[in-house]
């Protein structure tokens, strides 16, 4: 017979759904909550306060650049004991084997991962992508115990037009009671209202809180996106006051070094730090999203699993102590699993294209149709996916439209990783690089090649050290280059998780030494091929109005 495992803890006890805080013991026995017995004294006295641990209520992993259970190592030094995680990144370039990569990764760790059935893969028909997940694969992935929701709704127009393969994917989570997630950047009025009624349940692309609030009236809830590139925190905290049992916070995309340093941590103390009460905080980092997505996580009551966290004070969050299922996961800034008890490294990948030349990425005056006389371009907003569509006046040698330092105008390309195929180049704006190039093999949702450069040499440069290691981001300059490969579908690295964030740190310095200004150079860049959000993005195909929904030109060769 097994021996029981019994242990006590005695802490500070938030009650958040009674909002009360008091001396406890709390009594754990194999992995459960068995008993929560009040101490005297009062509720400023204890060592520490014992809370539900936090949740990211939506998050791709593949953007850490780290597999799931090196980013579950990282998350839980910061009291992240879960997340409701989207792998339509993977999915785009692998399929559904990607889909099993991430859920069998994930399960070598105790963290507690709820994954979406991706509904948009590809995202358009406007770009390549690596995979198509069609109506009878979401089906099937949503019969599964370890898919918990259909993620992201990204083809809001296809909702609007009652597309039937689009609404065959929200029935199929209807009739088995899993919800939908949305994704509708600024959609307002009647559109937003018939989109909800479609059945979709959140949204985290709010970046106003008019819009927030519009779809809050509909029935909505609305999930505070604080990520690496795209940050609505400041935006929408004002709406927590009144509303905070239909919200939850979530990152979209973090990359490492942003994970090393916190989580959804941060935004509870930012958010107690605005007046926001701690206890509806709290219900927005611990409680909704559980409850939202029928997580089996533990929410401190009698019987529920061990999973929760103690903090030093309810100001800063400092994490002292990390439990899942009644286990220390982490403790004083460290997690307690360590790397070398994973299983052997797995890869997976789809990665076809070869060497190009600087030739490749020349901009002949036939390839691009100017309006009166100006070039469309790319206009960077930092800190948002969404960018301006702008008209600037073009730079010219040699009979071809090159990159332009002095007006910050500056080439970006995107170049196909499934076949060899025509390069995609167009222009963009306030990027800040006066000299030098970045490229990423991240970038939403296709994860073709993109690449952002005063000059085609080290453009190409940049490119090719992304093609040779079938993956990765890379930095060039008149003086070095670097790389950090990533070998798991061109998105994530199989090395330790700080390992991974110390080399991204190198890269990001670097990319800022070119002059860049951006706060995240290449979280930025991933997301300048989205064509989902608007105004002006470039797939592999061409140039895209996310307005119209339709290409301003093709690549032509």
């Amino acid at each position: 017979m097994k021996e029981s495992h019994v242990y006590r803890i005695n802490a500070q006890y938030v009650d958040i759904f009674n909002r009360l805080i008091f001396p406890a013991t709390i009594t754990v026995e194999n992995g459960y909550i068995i008993e929560i017995k009040k101490r005297s004294g009062t509720a400023d006295q204890g060592d520490g306060y014992l809370l539900p641990g936090f949740i990211d209520s939506h998050v791709h992993i593949e953007s850490s650049m780290l597999i799931p259970s090196e980013f579950a190592r990282l998350a839980v030094v910061h009291g992240t004991i879960g997340t409701v995680s989207d792998p339509h990144e993977i999915a785009n370039v692998c399929g559904l084997p990607g889909i099993e990569f991430m859920i069998r990764n994930g399960k070598t760790v105790p963290f507690k991962f709820c994954w979406g059935a991706p509904s948009c893969v590809p995202a358009t028909t406007f770009e390549t992508a690596g995979a198509l997940i069609d109506v009878e694969s979401v089906k099937q992935l949503l019969q599964r115990d370890d898919i918990g929701y259909l993620s992201e709704m990204m083809n809001f127009p296809g909702v609007l037009r009652k597309d039937p393969h689009v609404l065959n994917k929200i029935h199929a989570a209807f009739t088995i009671g899993k919800p939908v997630d949305g994704h509708a950047p600024g959609l307002r009025g009647n559109d937003a209202a018939m989109y909800i009624q479609a059945g979709i349940t959140t949204d985290h692309e709010c970046f106003t809180a008019e819009e927030a609030l519009d779809k809050l009236r509909c029935g909505m809830k609305i999930i505070i996106r604080e990520g690496s590139a795209a940050r609505n925190f400041d935006a929408l905290v004002s709406l927590l006051d009144e509303n905070a049992d239909h919200m939850m916070f979530g990152s979209d995309d973090k990359h490492p070094d942003s994970l090393v340093r916190g989580h959804i941590n941060e935004l509870c103390a930012r958010a107690v730090k605005k007046k926001v009460n701690v206890f509806k905080v709290l219900k927005v980092a611990c409680i909704n999203p559980v409850e939202h997505y029928r997580m089996n996580v533990g929410l401190l009551r009698l019987g529920d699993p061990a999973d929760f966290i103690l903090v030093k004070d309810l100001h800063q969050f400092q994490v002292v102590k990390t439990y899942i299922n009644g286990l220390v996961v982490a403790e004083n800034g460290k997690s307690t699993w360590k790397v070398d008890l994973y299983p052997q490294k797995e890869f997976i990948n789809r990665f076809n294209a070869t060497i190009i030349s600087a030739k490749q990425l020349e901009v002949g005056l036939q390839e691009i149709q100017l309006q009166n006389g100006l070039l469309p371009a790319i206009g960077v907003v930092d800190g948002q996916l969404l960018t301006n569509s702008l008209e600037e006046l073009p730079l010219i040698e040699k009979g071809c439209y090159i990159s332009d330092t002095k007006n910050d105008l500056l080439k970006i390309v995107v170049v196909n990783r499934y076949k060899n195929a025509p390069v995609s180049k167009a222009f963009i704006k306030n990027t800040g690089i006066r000299s030098g190039a970045i490229a990423s093999s991240v970038a939403h949702d296709s994860h073709n090649v993109i690449a952002i450069g005063t000059d085609d040499e080290l453009l190409c440069k940049a490119i090719n050290l992304i093609i040779e290691n079938k993956g990765g981001i890379s930095c060039t300059t008149l003086h070095e280059a670097e790389v950090l490969p990533l070998p798991v579908a061109g998105l994530m690295s199989t090395d330790d998780g700080y390992t991974v964030a110390d080399a991204y740190t190198r890269l990001d310095r670097m990319a800022k030494s070119t002059g860049c200004s951006l706060q995240s150079p290449f979280m930025t860049l991933s997301f300048m091929a989205l064509l989902v959000i608007p105004e002006l993005k470039l797939s592999d195909l061409g140039l895209f109005d996310g307005n119209l929904f339709e290409f301003k030109y093709l690549s032509t060769r």
